[in-house]
């Protein structure tokens, strides 16, 4: 049986149907496929469920849809034919496009600078080859990872591949992420961190799934982890995951990967996202490529050598397809600054006692340590006090406490002078006493911290100025020490001067981070954690940053450098670090020379590399810090650690030969670049712009919508000519709205009144003017009116059901005979949309000739129906009713012998690729005795994708009688 020969209920049904289900009227927004049979997502059209959103099984409830054949023909009188073109573009708005169409749509029409390189990457994530859109975003610090993912998320809404989307990220950047997805992109998301996780609860019953009642969630990983919804996520499938900061799930053993692990089988695309994808463990990078391509890892456990590059994408500040295009928008940052301090009389003194007595002690003698770490504490007590005084104080407390523990005593003091750990504990207790007189009451005597007082006013820093600075150091007691005395010292007010680490609440920190970036805000010193070195934006309005410790690995302080250094930063930012100058205290001299080279490499491999991670080849925080202290305690040689650029060797790295492949393809690598236009087959040139569409439909609707609510209108005020649109709500689409960002919501008070600008210049004026805004909030107050605002949908959904049930308009046009417009459409048994085209169905002389064309502006044009149609009503309409049964039969015959052979041979064809690819992934398992959790994981995995290739199969096509068209009275 041919595929359009189908004709069971639920088969000529696809997303953009209008069905009839319990005596109402629906539009099929989704259709999934489930042991119980198909699910229909749907939202209501006719009156009693308009803008309600409803779920029903095909199994269950009698879901019609009237055959094509019946269609009736009713006439348009509206002025311009304004009723049939808000129809004819909503109903094209709202079908999908189909789903392995590569060209980019609407990701460049969104409030994002257009970028060829983040082009790429969306390009790359929809490639028609790949089974499922699976992309890692590793590309270095500051290029704009979440503009990408937020690109890739319109482009796959637009494909109805984006329906239900969930975003994993760390804690601090939920409300940032959130921000950028609604206000560039108007993909609204909820934000469960700990506050929205209550609101949640009040809203819905303990036994239901809160991924079922919100479509698009944005969620920490901590929260995520929860029980509660660790059990919701195995029963719930997405359209699309985002996992940001995705080094965090490549552990086996943590629950972040086996999370992830859940999530990856359950959702059709998967994005993640990693400036440090690799933490120098191949075994942990199989992971996650695992994550995206189950058959990219052998049974071995190996890493297919070709799947990398066409796996990840990678590029960097320098990168060919980068420093040519990001201009102004991200100035190069001025030559590092190593400032170094000479410590104070006591600091020297706590210096001496821990290179005499622990790091250097003379020739025959240890240090006091002993136990488990015994080689490791002393650098541990070199690290606190380089960062410091109170960093030492708390190390070497914290040490003591451990040994009163081991000792089995309430006090260090009664540990026995016999004691094994007595040496070690008089030892602390000296270095205590000399640390304690770096602290005394009043200023602190430390040479670090008046160089950074001497730094802070230098650079402007002052209770009336506008300078603001951001300060890195490791330790938490730190962070609270340099606030508390910055206050006092630079006579600021205790607002100006705030902290950030991972000890807050996530709301806590959300909203430190969200004060910085506003002009308005009175922070003027952000002493922070490396818990901000992860995916924070704070360059708005900072260029200065200052490293009060030096971190002990290229990573950290490359993340670090990242948070001011990044795209959109407009000033040369200036990175400064400080040193304590011990080179007259024995053993410290070699030191500071070791962490002199670590900020010269991290220099040189962000100017040629745009990655420190390759240049130890550890791709770890931890094991670079490791290497280190091998280097300090004199086990390893600096130059074999910390090696100069131009020594790499990509061939001893396959992890950085794939970075460095990424920038520079070969050919045949898979990828064949940016596309230089915007290849949108929907835009149907019936309204000029968006704008346009959007007013025409509240005309449409409301008839003087400039009228007040309570008068029939919405006090629409159309000041187009300034770029601005505004106009209250009405109930239905309040309704909508409540799904989109709470704080957004309130603070601009959107369900009043909405206020849009078709405008880009004026949008991001708009978005700029926020970070001044004297209310403390970040969000717009005129909001960018994209091609996917909720909005529009909402207008796309009123002029939908402005047609009865299987009625469609009869206008006059520019045709010497009779045309029937009609939308052929092939779906797989997903029902996501394989191929779609658009004919024009002409009867000359009785004989029907089917017409297809390339796009709907194209057939539109040709007719003759757009924004300057005059309009004159079509007499006696229904005469043609006859007409549409014949085209419809037309329509089905060209499908099947045009569209429907080439685009079922294509989707077939990728289909047997990846079943081959699986199968040559089990034949190589199978005399395989050893089974790692990976190799039983993607044993799993597979049984799922096989049903998935067959699921991406043709199933059915359906024909959808769109318009009739006439000859003009005066068309010859």
């Amino acid at each position: 049986m041919s595929i359009v020969e189908r004709r069971d209920s639920n088969d000529v049904i696809s997303p953009g149907s209008l069905v009839e289900v319990r005596d109402e009227t629906w539009l099929v927004t989704s259709i999934d496929v489930t042991d119980d049979g198909p699910l229909f997502e749907v939202r209501g059209v006719s009156e009693f469920v308009e803008g309600t959103t409803a779920s029903f099984y095909g199994n269950i409830d009698e879901v019609v849809v009237r055959r094509p054949e019946d269609t009736r023909v009713v006439t348009d009188s509206s002025p311009r034919y304004r009723s049939a073109r808000l129809w004819l573009e909503a109903t094209l708005r709202k079908s999908p496009l189909p789903i392995a169409h590569e060209g980019l749509t609407v990701a460049p029409l969104m409030l994002a600078d257009d970028l060829p390189y983040q082009r790429e990457a969306v390009e790359t994530a929809l490639d028609a080859e790949r089974l499922r859109p699976r992309l890692l975003i590793a590309d270095a610090v500051g290029l704009g990872k979440t503009l990408e993912i937020g690109m890739i998320l319109s482009e796959l809404i637009r494909r109805g591949r984006g329906r239900r989307i969930l975003i994993v990220c760390p804690r601090h950047v939920l409300e940032q992420m959130q921000h950028e997805m609604w206000s560039r992109f108007a993909i609204p998301f909820v934000r469960l961190d700990s506050e929205g996780v209550q609101e949640v609860k009040q809203k819905l019953p303990a036994t239901r799934n809160p991924f079922s009642y919100f479509e698009k969630v944005i969620v920490s990983m901590d929260t995520l982890k929860q029980d509660r919804f660790v059990h919701d996520l195995r029963h719930h499938r997405w359209d699309a995951v985002v996992i940001d900061e995705s080094h965090n799930v490549t552990n086996q053993a943590t629950q972040n990967n086996q999370l992830a692990r859940v999530l990856a089988p359950n959702t059709d695309a998967l994005i993640l996202a990693s400036a440090t994808p690799h933490n120098g463990n191949n075994a942990s990078f199989a992971q996650l490529i695992s994550l995206l391509e189950p058959t990219a890892v052998t049974p071995e456990g190996e890493i297919v050598p070709e799947a990398v590059p066409r796996l990840m994408m990678r590029r960097h500040r320098y990168s060919d397809s980068v420093k040519d295009v990001v201009g102004e928008k991200w100035a190069p940052r001025k030559d590092p600054e190593l400032l170094l301090v000479s410590p104070s009389t006591e600091e020297t003194a706590v210096a001496d006692e821990i290179a005499s007595t622990w790091t250097h002690p003379p020739k025959g003698m240890g240090s006091p340590t002993s136990g488990s770490g015994a080689k490791l504490f002393p650098w541990t007590l070199a690290k606190a006090f380089l960062s410091s005084p109170v960093a030492l104080r708390e190390t070497v407390r914290t040490r003591l406490a451990s040994l009163a523990r081991k000792a089995g005593v309430d006090d260090v003091a009664g540990i026995p002078h016999s004691s094994s750990l007595a040496a070690e504990r008089d030892a602390l207790l000296r270095l205590d006493a000399l640390n304690d007189a770096c602290l005394p009451e009043g200023s602190p005597r430390s040479g670090k911290y008046k160089s950074l007082l001497d730094l802070l006013r230098k650079k402007g820093v002052a209770k009336k100025s506008p300078e603001r600075v951001v300060v890195f150091a490791e330790r938490v007691g730190t962070l609270g020490w340099l606030r508390e005395h910055l206050i006092e010292d630079l006579g600021l007010n205790a607002d100006q001067v705030d902290v950030l680490h991972g000890g807050l609440t996530d709301t806590e920190q959300q909203a430190v981070v969200e004060s910085f970036k506003q002009s308005t805000s009175p922070l003027r010193v952000l002493v922070t954690g490396d818990v901000a070195s992860e995916g924070v934006n704070l360059h708005q309005q900072c260029h200065e940053l200052v490293h009060f410790d030096i971190p002990w690995s290229l990573i950290r302080i490359e993340q670090r450098n990242g948070r001011i250094d990044r795209y959109g930063q407009t000033i040369p930012p200036q990175i400064t670090a400080l040193l304590l100058n011990l080179e007259d205290v024995h053993g410290f001299k070699g030191d500071l020379r070791v962490l002199s080279r670590l900020l010269e490499r991290e220099r040189e491999a962000h100017t040629v590399l745009g990655d420190a991670a390759s240049l130890m080849g550890k791709y770890d925080g931890d094991l670079e810090e490791k290497e280190l202290v091998a280097v300090l305690q004199g086990a390893k040689d600096l130059d074999a650690v910390l090696p100069e650029v131009q020594d790499l060797d990509p061939d001893d790295d396959p992890f950085l030969a794939a970075l460095l492949a990424g920038d520079h393809l070969k050919p045949g690598a898979g990828r064949t670049g940016h596309r230089a236009s915007t290849d949108d087959p929907s835009r149907t040139g019936l309204f000029t712009t968006d704008a346009d569409f959007l007013i025409a439909g509240l005309t449409e609707i409301y008839g003087e919508p400039g009228r007040p609510p309570e008068n029939g209108g919405v006090s629409l005020q159309d000041e187009r000519a300034d770029g601005l649109i505004s106009f209250a709500p009405s109930p239905d689409l309040q309704q909508r709205l409540r799904f989109l960002p709470q704080s957004y919501l309130k603070d601009r008070r959107v369900l009043e009144r909405v206020r849009l600008t078709p405008d880009r210049r004026t949008a991001e004026s708009r978005l700029r003017a926020a970070l001044n805004d004297r209310t403390g909030t970040s969000w717009p107050d005129t909001h960018y009116l994209g091609p996917q605002h909720p909005v529009l949908d909402w207008i796309s959904d009123r002029s939908l059901a402005s047609l009865g049930r299987g009625e469609i308009f009869a206008v006059a046009g520019t045709v010497r005979e009779p045309w029937v417009i009609l939308q052929g459409s092939l779906v797989n048994r997903r029902g996501q949309t394989i191929a779609s085209q658009l004919l024009g169905v002409a009867d000359v002389d009785g004989t029907l000739h089917a017409i297809p064309h390339s796009s709907p502006a194209a057939l539109f044009g040709e007719i003759g129906l757009g924004p300057d149609t005059i309009g004159v009503p079509v007499p006696e309409s229904h005469e043609y009713d006859g007409l549409v049964a014949r085209a419809v039969a037309r329509a089905r015959d060209h499908l099947e012998h045009d569209l429907a052979g080439t685009a079922s041979a294509d989707a077939e064809r990728r289909a047997a690729t990846w079943i081959a690819d699986m199968d040559r992934w089990e034949k190589a398992a199978e005399n395989r005795t050893g089974q790692s959790a990976l190799f039983r994981t993607t044993k799993h995995v597979l049984e799922i994708e096989r049903d998935l290739a067959v699921e991406m199969l043709p199933d059915r096509s359906f024909v959808r009688p769109l318009l009739v068209v006439v000859p003009a009275p005066n068309r010859k």
